[in-house]
């Protein structure tokens, strides 16, 4: 399932290399995301690691004040036990804070 919503991205790293024979290399993307408040016991934002890309994805965003607004466009993906959130794009829609 994909749909799109906005976020507010407060940071990224950019990371590359190799490790003990395995290359890497991504983009983390670090946004808001609302709490859980379904059992009245947490309050608030919190941070949400994403990956959006390889570390190339980071050059996009090095002008911009953070934190910014994004709209991302989201898909939903399973492995048949486990489902997860995984962002495809990142657009910013206005920088500043």
């Amino acid at each position: 399932m994909k749909f799109t919503g906005q976020m507010t991205v407060v940071g990224m790293k950019a990371s590359k290399g190799d490790y003990e024979g395995t290359a890497y290399d991504s983009t983390k993307a670090f946004c808001l995301v609302d709490m859980d408040n379904s059992k009245g016991m947490m309050l608030g934002q919190a941070c949400a690691e994403y990956t959006i890309g390889d570390s190339t994805e980071m050059a996009k965003f090095k002008s911009l004040p953070f934190p910014f607004k994004a709209e991302a466009d989201f898909e939903l993906v399973t492995t048949g036990k486990q489902t997860k959130t995984v962002v495809r794009a990142l657009r910013p829609l206005s920088a500043g804070k």
